[in-house]
This record gives C-alpha cells, structure tokens and sequence, in this order.
C-alpha cells in the first residue's frame, strides 16, 4: 500500500497537467478563433438581413473560460476514473487467479497456515498488495495464531471492510469534481446574467447585441457544465459498482475457498 498512493498522486497530478496544457492549447488555436469568426459573420448577416435568425454553433457554444475549464476537470475526471478501474480490473483478475489454491478436498489445519502464508508472500509485491492477498493472508495469519474459525471469518472481512472504506474515501476528489463542474457553470450564468445588465441600456436604442451576448454566456455555459456532470456521475457510479463488487467478491472467496475448508482437528 506504501507505494500506490504516491504514484497515483503523480498520475493524478500529470494528467491535470496534460489536460489543462492541451485544452487551453486547443480552445486558444482552434475554438476561440473559429467562434469569433462565427460571430463576425452572423453579426454581418443580421445587418444586412434584420430576419436573418443565426444556428447554433459549437465554437460559440464552448468558447467561453467556463466551459474551457469544466472541459479540464472532466478529463482529469476520466483519467483518474480509469486508473481506478484499471487497478479494480487488475485486483478482479487477481481474485480470479485463486491466490490461496487449496485443492479439492484438501483441509488447512493451524499447523499448515506458515505454508500457505509463505506461499503468498513469495507472490510479486504488488500482487501482495491485492485485497484478496492481503485478505487471506490476514485470516490465515489469525487462524494460526487461535485455532478459531470465526476470529478467521471476522479478520478477513474486517480487512475487505477497511478496503470498502479506503475505496470509497478514495473517490472524494471525483465527487468534488462532479460537483465543481456544474457550480462553474452557474459561475458562468451569474457572469453572462451580469455583462447583460451591464448592457441593458444600450438595448433602449435598439442594440441587443451586449444583452444577447451576456445571455448566451451565462445559458450556454449552464448548459455545457449540466451535460458533462451528467456523464460523469453516470461514469462514477459505475466505478463504485465495479469496487463495490471486488469487495463483495472477496468475502465470497474467503467462505467459499478458504474458510470452509479450515479444520482445527
């Protein structure tokens, strides 16, 4: 467990990096420039043509710092979302691998745990750090030590408990994400609401643009941040059901495979 945390603090903290280095890279060459060109046309068109009526356009859309950086937390979302659900997948297959491999038949008494025990501590040490591994290490260890199968039973499961909870106090950055994305984007409306308030006056002239202007800012960034929070909590509660079932599935390995066939004499 000592060395997870600091390598996927790194790639947390990389793949912010890389995000807020390639959208802003992206929105400044390409979005921005293409929606003020978009703009430019369709404030011509409305001057020559006062029913001219302008579409939608997805430069104008995104072009705003709002949906710039919801865009961000949504791909550092999903990055760290996938290494979540590749470390999930590597534990999956782990449990799937049968760590403990006791044979049909075959029943452990206390005497026979140091070998059992020996046998997964000569496992690679990020197999060791697997929740199964670790679990039936911990249950082989307490059966050694008390003869006792429900001490086994509760030290097993205690460890995939203190799993679910870690797993869980794990995905606080995510939940803060997808609460952030939509908040930004009510910053975005509050802003955009704002510029055309400031621009009310000149509407009593006839010049609507400031107020247009303001309203597409503060409805198109609402509009963008409510979209992305809605895939990614999508995303994110499929995450917890995918830990949430390694968990599951490690305490029905631990009956199934190893508690059953404990036998004190």
């Amino acid at each position: 467990m000592k060395t997870r945390y600091p390598k996927e603090f790194l790639y947390s903290l990389g793949s912010l990096v890389a995000a807020t280095i390639l959208v802003h890279g992206i929105w400044t060459a390409w979005v921005r420039p293409n929606a003020q060109a978009v703009l430019a046309v369709q404030a011509e068109s409305m001057r020559n043509d006062p029913n001219f009526v302008p579409e939608r356009s997805l430069f104008v859309i995104m072009k705003d710092w709002e949906q710039e950086s919801c865009v961000i937390l949504m791909i550092w979302a999903l990055a760290m979302i996938a290494f979540k659900n590749r470390t999930t997948g590597r534990e999956q297959d782990m449990l799937e691998s049968d760590p403990v491999r006791v044979p049909e038949g075959m029943r452990i008494l206390p005497e026979d745990t140091r070998e059992y025990v020996r046998q997964l501590e000569s496992m690679p040490a990020e197999q060791q750090q697997s929740l199964v591994v670790r679990a039936s290490k911990a249950a082989l260890a307490r059966f050694g030590a008390t003869r006792n199968v429900q001490d086994v039973s509760d030290a097993g499961h205690a460890v995939c408990a203190a799993e679910a909870e870690r797993l869980d106090s794990e995905l606080s950055m995510i939940r803060y994400i997808a609460w952030a994305i939509p908040a930004i984007g009510f910053i975005g409306t509050v802003r955009g609401i704002g510029n055309a308030l400031s621009e009310a006056h000149k509407a009593v002239t006839g010049d609507i643009s400031g107020v247009t202007e303001g309203l597409g800012v503060a409805f198109n960034s609402t509009l963008v941040a409510l979209l992305l929070s809605l895939v990614l909590m999508f995303l994110l509660h499929q995450l917890q059901l995918a830990q949430e079932r390694l968990v599951l599935d490690a305490e029905t390995y631990l009956d199934n495979r190893l508690l059953r066939n404990l036998q004190v004499r």
